[in-house]
């Protein structure tokens, strides 16, 4: 839930391309502005309130050259991203921001556990169940469900609190993540469960 993510780009005398693409991807900001942020703000709200366990897993790099990024991380297109340490655009967005004790794990991979002691955490802590929400749902998300799915966690996905650039890249990934590598549930179906 990163501003280089969710926050759409302002962009000063925009050509006919640059309009065009804004347009493509509103449905996307829409979905991430009226959905997406309530439900994860609803759910760490909930999370912190019962002294539930929140942690943060966010893309960034250790080093300038990003030269540590995974190759996926370096390819030229959509995930080409070099957030160099103190970017803001690295920044979680202000109203899902993490509280001080709460852990951020900085990876240079799509999935939260391939480049971060994650897995041990999780482990040290007594923890086998996990909540994931974020995005994208095809991309960081999924890489991360599968990964917790593999090391034996049970893993929630929380359809209503994640989102894919598309609708149909949304459903179609659901439906392949869902009783299979985890179970995919609506936030209030998440917190009626936890009730």
């Amino acid at each position: 839930m990163q501003h280089v993510f969710i926050t759409r780009p302002v962009i000063e005398n925009p050509t006919e391309a640059q309009k065009k693409e804004a347009e493509r991807w509103e449905q996307f900001y829409k979905a991430i502005d009226e959905t997406v942020v309530p439900n994860n703000k609803k759910l760490l709200d909930y999370f912190r309130a019962h002294e539930m366990d929140v942690m943060f897993a966010k893309i960034q790099c250790r080093q300038k050259s990003g030269r540590e990024r995974s190759l996926d991380q370096k390819a030229t297109g959509y995930n080409e991203l070099l957030l160099v340490p103190g970017d803001p655009l690295a920044d979680i967005v202000p109203e899902l921001a993490p509280l001080p004790d709460e852990i951020v794990f900085t990876k240079t991979t799509d999935s939260a556990l391939t480049g971060t002691n994650l897995r041990l955490t999780l482990f040290n802590m007594g923890i086998d169940t996990v909540v994931v929400t974020g995005v994208l749902t095809d991309q960081c998300v999924s890489g991360t469900v599968r990964s917790l799915a593999d090391e034996s966690f049970k893993v929630w996905l929380i359809e209503d609190a994640c989102r894919a650039a598309t609708e149909k890249i949304q459903e179609n990934e659901l439906e392949i993540l869902n009783n299979i590598y985890c179970h995919v549930i609506t936030t209030d179906e998440l917190l009626e469960a936890l009730n």
